[in-house]
């Protein structure tokens, strides 16, 4: 039998008195694809750690190609041929893709010197190789969050890993892409790379791993062949109890039901959205598809003022507004839950109380005075009402599971009252409970009359939840399908433009 690249046995890790690594096994084999499933905080981030070398275990065996090793460390793990891509990217956004590239491949200058052709060439080598059409002189921080992932993976391969962990990797590609990054871990198996793979999208599992280990609660609860399994029962074992994904259940809203907002041929030239023409009703939850670049997210800044709109009319409620920045996008009723959570939803090191309060502070505060009781009392009214699950409103934000997360930045913009809501892919890289909550917050805030914005690259997920599906190419709206009647197939003929679409926008 072939040895494991990696063993690990009865492997235990602490945090004070919590104990987030209780014994687990769990082993990976050449050429094989072993994908790692459980809920946020069920011990997943903390094995990688433990695999990475980023946290030492306070038991347990690790066993890598047959050798023990102990006191395994970041430099250690890289040299032994384990890499990572992390559902974060860890990029320098003010550096170019050849320059993280170098940095993270640690090339030696030949006598202090840097040969720049041959880092652009070893750095073009690398995304062809990724399936990633980048520049490697452009600059991280323009790109978007797909093409950041797609240089993660770019960079693991530069390292000739032999155990490569994907943490979420398709958390923000288009089905393309995804497809893509598939035919490249195949590639990678067939080579005898052995792949960890983590995903809350359970129909990757199915598509791409050989067996599946989950976790819960810090412990292994079972390990699989794929073929053996199937989803009612990995959810069941992720979360203790049945669970439906999606009920694929729209609202029944009133036709009668007002016009929130509307957008008359409205545009903005600098980030390619062009000729928008779109009515959102209350109590409609309206689902923005598409393919990554399509211009859904740059629809939804142009809306809040974060790019303002340069062309066309919007209107809210009927009044005609002008929104030049966020803060007039407020005003007028409008809140936007971006994204990246991490870098615009949420400041991380914060406690949760400080980030619920933050969009609110001058009516919360009307003399400038903080009041840190009153705050206190005010994000606990969210915190009860969402349902986020935290030690108390003085939490850091970062010890928050990324559902948790997410509705702490979903909380910030409800307490301003908004009339409509837009929400920039809610539940990325969420666990399938947190996810199942989310949904039923949505669906709930449409219930009670909000106009709701969906943006999601989640086909299942915007056809489970829309009334509406509004599909975007090429910067505009391309057709608008009724989400009762809607399918995958139609859905996606109009996102890639094959075919013309009943209902298709001018």
């Amino acid at each position: 039998m072939d040895v494991p690249l990696l063993q690990l046995t009865n492997v235990t890790k602490s945090f004070g008195a919590v104990r987030a690594l209780k014994g687990v096994s769990f082993d990976l084999k050449p050429g094989e694809v072993h994908a790692l499933l459980g809920e946020n905080g069920a011990g997943k981030s903390t094995l990688i750690k433990v695999i990475t070398g980023a946290h030492q275990p306070d038991g347990g065996k690790i066993e890598i190609a047959g050798a023990e090793t102990r006191h395994l460390t970041p430099d250690t793990a890289r040299r032994l041929g384990i890499a990572c891509v992390y559902q974060q990217p860890a990029l320098f956004g003010d550096l170019t893709v050849a320059e993280n590239i170098a940095l993270r491949l640690e090339a030696k200058p030949f006598l202090g010197r840097i040969n720049w052709m041959d880092q652009f060439k070893k750095a073009a080598d690398l995304l062809a190789q990724a399936g990633a059409q980048i520049d490697p002189k452009t600059e991280v921080r323009d790109l978007s969050m797909p093409e950041q992932q797609m240089l993660e993976i770019a960079c693991a391969l530069g390292t000739g890993a032999r155990i490569l962990i994907m943490d979420e990797p398709t958390a923000s590609l288009t089905r393309k892409e995804q497809l893509l990054l598939f035919t490249l871990a195949k590639d990678l198996r067939r080579r005898g790379v052995g792949i960890i793979y983590i995903s809350h999208r359970l129909e990757e599992i199915f598509e791409l791993a050989d067996r599946v280990t989950v976790l819960r609660d810090g412990e292994s609860v079972g390990t699989c062949m794929v073929e053996e399994t199937n989803e009612a029962d990995l959810i069941k074992k992720m979360m203790g109890r049945e669970v439906t994904l999606f009920s694929h259940d729209t609202n029944a809203r009133p036709a009668e039901s007002r016009v929130s907002l509307s957008l008359k041929n409205f545009g903005c030239a600098s980030s390619g959205v062009r000729n928008i023409n779109l009515d959102v009703r209350s109590g409609e939850i309206i689902g923005l598809a598409g393919m990554v670049g399509a211009g859904r997210t740059e629809l939804a800044r142009a809306i809040f003022g974060i790019t303002p709109a340069d062309s066309g009319v919007m209107e809210i409620e009927g009044a005609v507004v002008n929104v030049h920045n966020p803060r007039q996008a407020m005003l007028a009723g409008l809140a936007y839950v971006p994204e990246d959570r991490r870098r615009h939803g949420v400041i991380p090191e914060m406690p949760v109380s400080n980030n619920i309060s933050m969009a609110v502070h001058r009516s919360l505060f009307p003399g400038g005075w903080l009041r840190a009781s009153s705050e206190r009392d005010f994000a606990q009214k969210w915190i009860t009402d969402l349902g986020i699950k935290c030690s108390g409103t003085e939490a850091p934000t970062l010890s928050l599971s990324g559902g948790n997360q997410q509705k702490v930045a979903l909380a910030r913009w409800l307490a301003t009252k908004p009339k409509i809501l837009i929400l920039d892919e809610p539940t990325q890289g969420v666990d399938v409970g947190s996810k199942n909550e989310i949904h039923k917050i949505i669906r709930r805030l449409a219930e009670e009359g909000m106009a709701v914005m969906m943006i999601s690259s989640d086909l299942l997920e915007v056809l489970g939840l829309s009334d509406r599906i509004a599909v975007m190419r090429s910067g505009t709206i391309t057709a608008i399908m009724d989400g009762k009647t809607a399918d995958a197939k139609s859905v996606m003929s109009a996102a890639l433009g094959q075919i013309p679409v009943e209902g298709a926008a001018s």
